[in-house]
């Protein structure tokens, strides 16, 4: 790029990048208690809520301490939990269990967590937060040691990395304090981890990858509130892998899998388990006279309580799913992240009211004092030990960990390696045989990612780099036949040329769905995903 443009700044208290559950909690519970500070969200989609795909159950405990009348205020979550049903699958057959204690639902709400976070950007702006949607924080800013601001990334960059005729040079936004909230595997927190060391002494994260679709059929079948989990086929034993179904509104059903990141055989595609799965009769009878009308896909942080970083450094702190707080076995992450957001905007507005700026040093003391701390700590062992003991004999430990121990045992088991480490060589690893898509049941990734209304500028640098662009046929081709092109769930990567010998990593960058699996399952860390331009990217309108 030519000679370098000035950028713009903008001052504020607090700086939160993301507009998510957590983002949002920590913007509203700062303006309740420091009326005066500036605040300002910050959020790389179109707009707030923009790549939230609807469909979840939400424990309202945390939006009841933050926002104690929101049922009076015309909330989005009008869907009261209902039946709770937990299946045991075969091949053919379907085996009800007792619903496992943390999977029980009552009291809950079934809705769009999109339209929830708008609903929430709304209360924010009420309370005098600035949110500026579609702005992607690509930069931090640090002076002396610490962290004072994000940049927003420049518009209008050509691929070749020259400036196009629209060329927009991105705004330092500076901070006293800047809260990160940019959900699993964040860009920028990977670079706070290596800057200020805050994964040094915990355990390795672990993670999932969720894929959900969104369907609307017909009200004669729809049964608002009934919730379904199931685990056993189509995954094997060693694959720790379930799927989540919700009823809610007039007429929509939420389905989604959830493979963890830690498998082993480099055939798998989470994608086509979660499409086969659908074929099971069990399954199949949800969706009958219906129509798919979203797709989408995210990482999920699944490892708990002793995969938590430090959640702090000079001048901010780590807040919701970019730091792991999510109940693996609630499958619930969202009231975890709302507290988050609020215990650490208790520790900024002490901060802000000091004589100097310090720390937010408290916050991570106001955790270890929280319900969301003995919430996490509970169930702790639940994660590693379906890493170590496999998918029965995992169900039967969490079994003996919550029911009879009630989450009191006294040890703790750790994650025994990162999730990119383990994968067999494709040589050695058993071939999975997929099923062709009917498109009307069971569909393709480009039929899918058409549906999550994706969008990027295609002039743009990719924002899928390789560290080692040879890395993607020395290592991931030769030894595990390209596992990316199967992981991904958009169809992002693709191999070309392999029929004359000469295979190539083809990069679809326009495809990707913000789901950050590659960042976290290639063998050899060989990928990084960093923000593309502001506002590209999936985009699920209201409603959704």
């Amino acid at each position: 790029m030519s000679e370098a443009v000035a950028r713009e700044t903008m001052e504020f208290d607090v700086v939160v990048v993301g507009a998510g559950p957590a983002g949002l909690a920590t913007a509203i519970r700062l303006k309740q208690l420091a009326p005066d500070a500036t605040v300002c969200v910050v959020e790389k989609g179109g707009e707030v809520g923009a790549h939230i795909l609807s469909g979840a159950v939400i424990e309202p405990r945390a939006l009841d301490e933050l926002l104690p009348d929101w049922r009076d205020n015309d909330p989005p979550l009008t869907t009261p939990a209902a039946d709770d049903g937990f299946y045991y699958l075969t091949e053919k057959r379907a085996f009800r269990l007792p619903t496992p204690p943390q999977m029980k639902n009552h009291g809950n709400y079934v809705g769009s967590l999109g339209n929830l976070v708008r609903w929430m950007g709304v209360q924010a702006e009420t309370l005098g937060v600035e949110i500026y949607p579609g702005f992607a924080a690509a930069e931090l800013l640090e002076e002396e040691g610490r962290i004072v601001g994000v940049a927003t990334g420049d518009m209008g960059v050509e691929r070749s990395g020259e400036r196009g005729p629209n060329f927009q040079r991105g705004m330092e936004l500076r901070a006293t304090y800047t809260v990160f909230a940019e959900g699993c595997r964040g860009s920028l927190t990977k670079q706070l981890f290596a800057r200020f060391g805050l994964r040094e002494g915990r355990g390795p994260q672990t993670y999932g990858i969720g894929i959900k679709e969104l369907w609307e059929i017909p009200k004669a079948n729809h049964k608002p509130g009934l919730i379904e989990h199931t685990m056993g086929w189509p995954t094997d034993r060693d694959t720790y892998a379930g799927s989540f179904l919700y009823h809610w509104g007039e007429a929509f059903v939420s389905y989604g899998f959830v493979v963890g990141l830690d498998y082993k055989n480099p055939w798998l595609s989470p994608f086509e388990e979660m499409q086969r799965l659908k074929t099971h009769p069990h399954v199949k009878k949800h969706f009958e006279g219906g129509r798919r009308i979203a797709y989408g896909a995210r990482a999920l942080s699944e490892g708990g309580l002793q995969a938590l970083p430090k959640l702090t450094f000079p001048g901010g702190c780590l807040v919701g799913d970019t730091a792991g707080f999510l109940n693996v076995p609630k499958i619930k992450g969202t009231h975890a992240a709302m507290k988050s957001g609020m215990l650490a905007a208790e520790a900024v507005a002490e901060a802000l009211a000091g004589a100097k700026p310090a720390e937010p040093a408290s916050y991570e003391a106001k955790f270890r004092d929280s319900w969301l701390c003995a919430e996490l700590h509970g169930v702790r062992n639940i994660r590693p030990g379906f890493a170590r003991f496999g998918m029965v004999g995992g169900f039967v430990h969490a079994a003996i960990d919550t029911v009879i121990l009630r989450g009191r045992a006294p040890w703790t088991l750790s994650h025994p390696h990162a999730d990119n480490e383990g994968m067999q060589n494709a040589e050695q690893a058993k071939r999975i045989a997929y099923p062709k898509p009917d498109a009307k049941l069971t569909f393709d990734r480009n039929a899918s990612v058409f549906i999550s209304n994706t969008n990027h500028e295609e002039d743009q640098p990719v924002h899928l780099r390789l560290r080692d662009p040879a890395q993607a046929i020395s290592v991931n081709w030769a030894e595990f036949r390209s596992p990316e092109t199967r992981y991904c769930p958009a169809g992002v990567y693709e191999i070309v040329g392999a029929e004359a010998g000469e295979p190539r990593l083809q990069i679809n960058a326009q495809n990707c769905v913000h789901c950050k699996t590659c960042d976290i399952k290639d063998p050899g860390q060989n990928i990084d995903w960093v923000t593309p331009e502001g506002g590209g990217g999936p985009n699920y309108p209201g409603g959704m």
